[in-house]
């Protein structure tokens, strides 16, 4: 770590704080919270020695500013990174980023902010973490999120951090890599019926949804699982590159049981309101009439190798293709950044979103 002579403070002080002032007055809401996996994973699975669901190398982040790979599973932004644009937050950075290998916290200035504890390959459920070997499971999320709801606490006081989060968002996306462990695995089909395990995904984000009630959350932003069935990874299973519409009913299915978790929960916790977003309906949207969105290649991974260019990761030695705005998919999972800024859009000021857009979710 590079140590700063003592004489930089006064220039410091002087030079950003009426930055931090005008940055902190200029932002819709205080801060966003994000949870989920590598749709909005900004980096932390690069501080996981053993996960396999890593994007820290080339040809990821081709189109980022920085034109370096960041940890995002993208050839640039993600959705979390246009959401905070459009709130006037900077994204809120990785937990993990934040922290020593130890877990002891080093950096504790973007906590009031945001951070991102959001982490490729992870799931509603920890066992859904063995798909990729390593991945932080919604229920870890939640606790690195109380390490920070207690330094809030202590920096702000209990009806400081209380305000202070009342207005913040708290992004959830997740469930994906659940549907996909279950279709991998012949020992929870044994276990569990397709519509016995979907309603356990939504009964156990209900209570970790709870957790982060205890923890301040009021506001909250929820995805639901796309068209994963439409993946590039799940068509070249098809001799002619169609969806599994097993998969895609079971997210259908999926979904429903969060919207009405969502519901439930409102009327539970009064002080809670919350925006849906409709991913699933975005995507087939973008399926059905490709060409009204601006896509003219929805089957194909834009980086990879093989049939669909799915058989072999965007990894150094894969190729890419040369216009990724064309493209519904980066790679054999993830959309392009191209369909990460629509869904940000639609997000925010609607349609897709369910009873409010952010804008609305955020003017409560």
């Amino acid at each position: 770590m590079v140590s700063h002579r003592p004489l930089s403070f006064s220039f410091f002080f002087l030079f950003f704080f009426p930055i931090l002032f005008r940055v902190s007055n200029s932002s819709l809401v205080p801060a966003i919270y994000v949870f989920g996996d590598s749709l909005v994973d900004v980096g932390n699975n690069n501080h996981l020695k053993l996960s396999l669901a890593k994007a820290n190398f080339p040809h990821n982040g081709l189109d980022f500013p920085t034109k370096k790979p960041t940890g995002r599973f993208s050839n640039g932004k993600n959705a979390a990174d246009y959401i905070a644009e459009k709130v006037g937050l900077p994204t809120s950075p990785p937990y993990l980023s934040l922290v020593s290998k130890f877990r002891k916290i080093i950096n504790t200035t973007p906590f009031k902010t945001g951070v991102s504890f959001a982490s490729g390959g992870a799931g509603i459920f920890n066992e859904t973490n063995n798909l990729f070997k390593q991945s932080v499971a919604m229920d870890q999320q939640i606790v690195f999120y109380s390490t920070v709801y207690k330094n809030l606490v202590g920096e702000l006081g209990s009806s400081g951090a209380a305000a202070h989060l009342s207005k913040s968002l708290f992004t959830v996306v997740i469930g994906s890599n659940d549907i996909f462990g279950y279709h991998q695995s012949s020992d929870l089909r044994n276990k569990y019926s397709p519509q016995q395990y979907l309603d356990l995904m939504a009964s156990t984000l209900e209570s970790q949804l709870k957790r982060l009630h205890g923890y301040g959350a009021r506001k909250y932003v929820v995805g639901g699982i796309g068209l994963v069935g439409c993946a590039p990874s799940q068509r070249k299973r098809s001799k002619t590159g169609e969806c599994d519409e097993e998969l895609n009913n079971w997210a259908s299915t999926y979904n429903s049981a969060l919207k009405s978790m969502l519901q439930r929960l409102k009327l539970e916790l009064k002080d809670v309101s919350f925006s849906y977003f409709d991913v699933y309906q975005v995507m087939s949207s973008f399926v059905r009439t490709p060409s009204s969105y601006g896509f003219t290649e929805i089957k194909s991974a834009c980086c990879g190798l093989g049939n669909l260019k799915a058989d072999v990761p965007c990894l150094p030695i894969a190729t890419f293709c040369s216009n990724r705005s064309n493209h519904l998919f980066w790679d054999l999972y993830h959309p392009t950044q191209q369909a990460h800024q629509m869904f940000a859009n639609y997000i925010f000021d609607g349609p897709f979103t369910y009873p409010l857009n952010v804008k609305q979710l955020i003017a409560l």
